[in-house]
């Protein structure tokens, strides 16, 4: 009766506890440590029951050197003290690998048991949310490939988990329209920021300007500071022609032609508060069967290497000249970027390409 009292008692801690023998053999583990870790079982190797991403029996692969969550259970048997450890593990999660951080500390119960206790569970929590909003952020993208009667492509890799890049592709009155913008900051306000983007965007009206104007609007009603902005360009692609509107969006769209490359340029303020009533306009530029229309982000062309130097336009430039397809260009781009900048990315990469 005291045992189940007891066991119901550390059940009902906010604090996540587990019970381990000396093989890392878990006996017991409460609801808060299944809950922060996403498990249901309470039994189990301590690598299972943490959904280590190395290996499902603690100590058995060449990622389990030095692990700190071992060294802690480990040194608090030998000493029979408590100790103390700062845990840096790789998880499984949704599917994903991601790297967590978190406190934890193990205390001798005697007969060959030790309890873990992890101290800052909010970290862990933290990180759990960053996975949910990033897979949240991932239906947000496009789906298919077909719009309006026109195939498309699209490339999205955010430089942090949560991005603020936007590309979307829609159909209006049985036009393909695209739109690709880009959010001042990263992570996590960036990312808050491009849903509301995506949520505020008008894909009803024709119009590019009008969208973008309307989006401007309901940006100003957000009443955020000067640092907050968002620069957008978007298209409406009719049978001969390409209606387009831009807003702060220094990156030009390309348009590959018989004749070459051209750079589609189009100045108006971004979306921000800046201005109190801006103007954005549309322009139009005829196309020919067989063009590629491409709209891009600055990550792209700023991409820098190893030696500083930007991928720029004219790498996005050489890049569509020798691609036959929207698919063919955004197949490589990402090789080109990857081969040009090896190292981490600074900024989210975004590109649409459509096939005209």
């Amino acid at each position: 009766m005291t045992d189940k009292f007891l066991k119901r008692m550390v059940d009902g801690l906010k604090v996540a506890v587990v019970a381990c023998d000396h093989n890392l053999k878990s006996m017991y583990a409460n609801t808060a440590f299944k809950k922060l870790f996403s498990v249901e079982n309470d039994k189990g190797s301590l690598g299972k029951l943490t959904n280590c991403a190395y290996s499902d029996v603690c100590g058995s692969s060449e990622g389990c050197r030095g692990c700190a969550v071992a060294d802690a259970f480990e040194s608090a048997f030998l000493s029979n003290r408590e100790v103390s450890r700062r845990v840096y593990q790789r998880v499984k999660s949704d599917g994903d690998i991601r790297d967590v951080s978190y406190s934890l500390t193990v205390s001798p119960l005697g007969g060959g048991l030790c309890m873990g206790t992890v101290d800052d569970a909010y970290e862990l929590e933290i990180a759990r949310e960053m996975q949910t909003a990033k897979n949240i952020q991932q239906k947000l993208l496009p789906v298919g490939k077909w719009a309006g009667g026109k195939k498309y492509a699209y490339s999205y890799i955010p430089c942090r988990d949560i991005g603020g890049d936007l590309p979307d592709v829609y159909t209006v009155d049985g036009k393909a329209c695209g739109v690709i913008a880009d959010v001042s900051g990263k992570g996590v306000a960036a990312g808050m920021l491009s849903a509301f983007v995506k949520a505020a965007y008008d894909k009803t009206t024709p119009s590019p300007a009008e969208a973008i104007t309307k989006l401007n609007e309901k940006f100003r009603s957000l009443n955020l500071d000067e640092k907050n902005y968002v620069t957008v360009a978007a298209v409406r692609i009719d049978d001969d022609s390409i209606t387009y509107s831009m807003a702060g969006h220094n990156v030009p769209i390309l348009l590959k032609t018989e004749g070459g490359v051209t750079r589609i340029m189009l100045k108006s303020p971004p979306v921000s508060n800046w201005f109190e009533r801006p103007n954005y306009f549309n322009d139009t530029i005829p196309y020919k069967s067989g063009d590629i229309l491409v709209l891009l982000t600055d990550g792209v062309t700023e991409c820098r290497n190893d030696r500083g130097e930007m991928f720029g336009v004219d790498g996005a430039i050489k890049t569509l000249s020798y691609s036959k397809t929207a698919d063919d260009f955004i197949k490589n781009l990402e090789n080109s970027l990857r081969s040009f900048s090896p190292t981490p990315l600074n900024d989210d990469i975004t590109a649409v390409a459509f096939d005209l």
